[in-house]
């Protein structure tokens, strides 16, 4: 699996001068040595012959080593800067990954408004005693001593956070972690590498469910880990090999294809998000609109130094008695978790992707049951704005008519006085 390793770096640097854009399109492109096809071909086999007797192969077993999921990794250890990648089989699995590289004694310090199921993984590990574990707001700036004085060993950071979208400064924390001996770990699922590249700002690995933006069709669910050294792809690739998180070639492949289209994707997605954030923040029924692209967000300056677009993440809040009906009026919108496919969703965090954090630690992080989590597609914006300006108007009345109706049975009601005359 260390060949991989070498050709993904070979492969960064003749490849740094082309855009995102071509880098995408053409990853992993007329690889087929053997026949010239331009797609990469799918290697399904389970195992491969050895040469010989105690003549290994560059691969001898897929959950070791397969040729389509190291071509996805080579692929994102380029568009993530990083020296490799290791391909598994969900976000989650990721997640665990990462969670290998801990020892019982060491300090894991993650955001208090991190997705529910990266939460709940690490606070159920930490009770087994993995590790220690300190749960804090990364947008805290002012946090940074305070935190580091705690000797932790590695940092998790989340930017923009799910579903606050709040955004840690990368790297002023990744310069004081390196300065105290500290590692860090950034989920990028939310932007993918067209909107922020982690390990240029400073991060020791990057995570990605490859299930969302990266293969963006909501068909494959799949994980990646990419390192910026060679000692922790090593060791990552050793720990996804030992326990058996390596990812399906197929799943490989198919979010190889997906992985051609993102930066188009992405930026129908941006364009669309945008002009909806602005109409969320305009309408009346809306309490609070949460997307750094809009100016009023109070980390938007930092979202823009060091992100290349803001995100296809809005979430917003409402009455919580108003999250029924507009939730049932939508037709452009499926009610599901996940994020990032071509298809525009919206989620209630606080019943589906954070349920399974307790109401307490929900509270602490902000996550209120009004709030609702858009994740925007491709469709026509005009055509999202009104299925949303539609729902809100059909909760209005609803509620409008609810109120009325109680108010008439409240006056039908005889008063104490006429009661006392009947």
């Amino acid at each position: 699996m260390s060949q991989h390793n070498e050709l993904s770096n070979e492969l960064s640097q003749h490849s740094t001068q082309a855009s995102i854009t071509t880098r995408t399109v053409r990853a992993a492109l007329e690889s087929d040595h053997q026949h010239g096809s331009v797609i990469p071909p799918l290697y399904l086999s389970t195992n491969f012959t050895f040469a010989g007797f105690d003549d290994k192969r560059e691969y001898d077993y897929t959950r070791s080593g397969n040729p389509s999921r190291d071509a996805l990794a080579q692929a994102l250890a380029e568009l993530e800067q990083g020296y490799s990648a290791t391909v598994v089989s969900s976000g989650m699995a990721a997640v665990t990954l990462v969670c290998q590289l801990l020892q019982a004694d060491d300090l894991l310090v993650i955001p208090h408004d991190c997705y529910g199921g990266s939460y709940r993984l690490f606070t159920h590990l930490a009770q087994r005693g993995a590790f220690r574990l300190q749960v804090v707001d990364f947008s805290r700036d002012d946090l940074i001593d305070e935190v580091m004085a705690q000797e932790p060993s590695w940092l998790w950071l989340e930017t923009p956070s799910n579903p606050l979208l709040r955004i840690t400064d990368i790297a002023a924390w990744c310069n004081a972690a390196h300065q105290n001996h500290c590692q860090v770990c950034v989920d990028n699922t939310f932007l993918s590498p067209t909107g922020q590249q982690p390990i240029a700002l400073g991060a020791d690995l990057v995570v990605h469910s490859t299930t969302k933006y990266l293969n963006g069709h909501s068909d494959v669910v799949g994980g990646v880990v990419i390192a910026a050294q060679h000692d922790l792809g090593q060791q990552l690739d050793w720990w996804a090999n030992c326990l058996g998180l390596t990812g399906s070639p197929f799943d490989a492949w198919l979010t190889l294809r997906g992985l051609r289209t993102l930066d188009v994707r992405v930026q129908q997605q941006v364009q669309n998000s945008v002009e909806i954030a602005q109409f969320l923040a305009q309408h009346p029924a809306v309490k609070q609109v949460h997307y750094p692209g809009l100016q009023q967000h109070p980390q938007h300056a930092l979202a823009k130094h060091q992100q290349q677009h803001f995100g296809a993440i809005i979430s917003f809040e409402l009455e919580p008695d108003w999250i029924p009906c507009v939730l049932s009026a939508l037709q452009h919108f499926s009610l599901a978790e996940s994020l990032g496919g071509v298809e525009s969703l919206i989620a209630h965090p606080a019943t589906m992707t954070h349920a399974a954090m307790a109401p307490a630690a929900r509270q602490r992080a902000g996550i209120c049951d009004g709030l609702l989590r858009l994740s925007i597609g491709i469709e026509h914006s005009q055509d999202l704005i009104a299925d949303l300006q539609r729902a809100f108007s059909q909760a209005a009345h609803q509620f409008l008519a609810a109120a009325q109706n109680q108010r008439q049975s409240t006056d039908s009601k005889p008063n104490k006085a006429q009661r006392e005359v009947a």
